[in-house]
């Protein structure tokens, strides 16, 4: 009985870990979505300029 306890403690512990690391990579994901429009949008306004 002790040992299914352990068994379903070390699970629970991994499922814990896994959901805050997937959590946190669809913040960094939201993160790196916002840095690469904020970078489209400082070339095109470099081009722009250029042309201008």
């Amino acid at each position: 009985m002790t040992a299914l306890a352990v068994i379903l403690l070390v699970v629970g512990i991994v499922l814990l870990l896994l959901g805050v690391f997937i959590e946190a990579a669809k913040f960094l994901l939201w993160i790196g979505l916002v840095i690469i429009i904020i970078a489209v949008i400082a070339w095109l306004m470099r081009f722009i300029r250029r042309q201008t």
